[in-house]
Parts: structure tokens; C-alpha cells; sequence
């Protein structure tokens, strides 16, 4: 299985800078039996019958970003929260500046961060602050932790488009970007059809950008995500199952919980999965995603599924799909249009 067969080659006009002005107003791809069909994501209200089970993770961007300067010189010093380890010391990412064991970065309202290990791809740095204050510091200095390639400055508009409005749980740092194109409205109307929604948290880890370094991707070491599902939803969405409905997972985060679950039989924790074409889906048949980057893991689990719904080469099918995208000028990424496999 050759990383190759991942690549695709995308205007960089086509990726999306800002998202649009509304939220179901976005453009969905929608496949189905080979066939291609354009439509709006609000249309999605066509696709789903009373009790397919549509599932979506809850969990919550928090403001990962935060800049500051170091204490020694005033330069510009940058830390990227990764996970919190214990009370008031975080894994991160350091940037700006070299890292280096003793480094002092001083931030606004009187918050500092000591560089306390060097770890192989990441640090730890220990704060002045701990509990429920670092925290609230923290909601209020940082900024978004937008992906490098969108451009666009931050703001309270893009803090509250680049957050579902169904986030609860916080703890990632990045958007699980399938669920951005829903609306209270849109999930009222599904709700009202008969369709069941259920809610599922994974935290979104940086891991998920990770770039796949070996030509050979089952090679590929998989990043770890904390997952947990109710008792009563994972109940339901297999009821869901039984009764032969479908089960549309919103992103690939709710895809990875929901296979785990059925892997490992453990309804929380953490999940290395790995989905690349030639992988069994044990739980969902149908995927809200949006479009990928190339050579991307997102990018092998959504040609899996083709694969898995009758595909001859889930790779090539795949890259039909995307050229037809950008042949359309489908918008790309984060804030970008949508596709729904079914």
C-alpha cells in the first residue's frame, strides 16, 4: 500500500481561508453506487430516514495558541498546548525560539511557563498558575489554534466558526471540521424526521496533521487520541444496526470512536487506529467528512469505506471523487465544503 496512491495535486485557491456565511450553506458531494450529485449540506435533510443514527463528536476547541516572550531577552516565544499532563504542566510545542531545559516564557496577566523536558517531538513546561484559574487564563490569552495553511487572522468570528454548535467537551486542538456545517436548525429538522442523534467525544490531537513519512503506510505509526461514548449511545447506535439503519458518522473522529469501541470493546480511552483501504468497518456504513489533505491518514480511512461500500479500488474512486471536487471548485479543508459517502 504506497503513499503515492494518496497524492493528489490542489490548486491553492480552491483551500479555504475563511468559512461561509452560513453554516449549511456550504457545498456537499454526495456519493452513492459510483454516482456523484451535487447539492447544498442543508440537502442532507433528503439523504437521512427516520432512525438512521447520525453521530457527531462533542468535544471542544480550546484556545491552544498562546504568545508570549522570553524572560531572558523579550523575544517572541510561542507554546502550542498539546495535553494537559498534570495540574499545571502541559505537553506543547514551542516555537520561536530554540527549546531549551530552563527556558522562562512570561505571557499576559502575569502567567509564565518553565520548559521543564525535551521530549522527542514535543516539550513539557510548567506554569506559575494551576486548576481552574490556569485555565480560565488560558481561555482568555489564547488564540485559535488554526491549521498553517488558513491564513486568516483570528477573531471572535473565527473562534466561534472554528467550534461546532454542538461542542461541549473541551480538549482539542483542532475542529472536528465535518460538524462545522450544522446548524441548531439542521439538527432540529433531522431530529423531527425520526433521525437519531447521537454524541461520541474525541479529542482532537495534533497527531491528526501528522504528515505520513514512509512510502509504505503500513509503516505509519498512528497518533493516540483520547475517546469515551456513553453506555446508552453505543446501545443505541447498535439497536440502530440491528435494525438495519444506517450509521453516519459526522468526521473521522466519530468514525475512529465508533470502530474502536467495536475493536477493543472499551466504551473510553485511547486510540491509536488505523483505518487504510482493506480495513472491515465494524459499525458505521455511511461518512460526513470534509475534503482532505493529500497523502493525509484522513484521506486512507475515506478511500477504506469506499472500498468497504462495494469500491473495486477504494484509491482510484477516491481520487475521481477529488477531481471532480476540483474541477467544480469545491472549497478545500478546515472551512471548506463537504462530501457524504453513503
Amino acid at each position: 500500500m504506497q503513499l503515492d496512491k494518496f497524492d493528489y495535486n490542489l490548486p491553492p485557491e480552491l483551500i479555504a481561508q475563511k468559512p461561509t456565511d452560513k453554516r449549511d450553506h456550504s457545498r456537499l458531494l454526495v456519493y452513492k453506487n459510483g454516482i456523484i450529485e451535487h447539492k447544498s449540506f442543508f440537502d442532507l435533510l433528503d439523504y437521512l430516514e427516520a432512525g438512521d443514527a447520525l453521530v457527531l463528536n462533542d468535544s471542544k476547541v480550546f484556545p491552544a495558541r498562546l504568545i508570549g516572550s522570553r524572560q531572558e531577552t523579550g523575544g517572541k516565544a510561542e507554546v502550542f498546548l498539546l495535553k494537559e499532563k498534570k495540574d499545571n504542566i502541559w505537553e506543547c510545542l514551542i516555537g520561536h525560539t530554540k527549546a531549551k531545559i530552563g527556558l522562562v516564557i512570561e505571557f499576559k496577566e502575569d502567567l509564565t511557563a518553565e520548559l521543564i523536558e525535551v521530549l522527542d517531538n514535543s516539550c513539557l513546561v510548567r506554569f506559575n498558575e494551576n486548576g481552574e484559574k490556569l485555565k480560565n487564563i488560558i481561555d482568555r490569552i489564547g488564540q485559535t489554534p488554526l491549521p498553517p495553511y488558513i491564513k486568516t487572522e483570528d477573531s471572535k468570528d473565527i473562534k466561534d466558526r472554528y467550534q461546532t454548535v454542538y461542542a461541549h467537551q473541551s480538549g482539542s486542538v483542532a475542529a472536528p471540521t465535518a460538524g462545522l456545517h450544522f446548524t441548531e436548525d439542521l439538527l432540529n429538522k433531522l431530529k423531527a424526521k425520526g433521525v437519531q442523534i447521537e454524541y461520541v467525544t474525541l479529542h482532537v490531537g495534533l497527531g491528526t496533521f501528522a504528515p505520513v513519512k514512509v512510502d509504505d503506510i503500513t509503516k505509519h505509526k498512528m497518533h493516540s487520541e483520547y475517546y469515551e461514548i456513553e453506555e446508552k449511545v453505543w446501545n443505541n447506535i447498535l439497536q440502530a444496526k440491528r435494525n438495519n439503519k444506517k450509521i453516519v458518522a459526522v468526521g473521522t473522529t466519530a468514525t475512529r470512536v465508533l470502530e474502536s469501541v467495536a475493536i477493543k470493546m472499551q466504551l473510553s480511552g485511547w486510540t491509536e487506529i488505523f483505518i487504510y483501504p482493506g480495513y472491515e468497518y465494524k459499525i458505521i456504513d455511511s461518512l460526513i467528512t470534509n475534503f482532505h489533505l493529500p497523502k493525509s491518514t484522513l484521506l486512507m480511512l475515506v478511500a477504506a469505506l469506499l472500498e468497504d461500500n462495494g469500491s473495486s479500488d477504494g484509491t482510484v474512486e477516491l481520487k475521481r471523487i477529488y477531481q471532480e471536487a476540483i474541477e467544480k471548485k469545491y472549497r478545500f479543508y478546515s472551512f471548506g465544503d463537504a462530501m457524504l459517502i453513503l
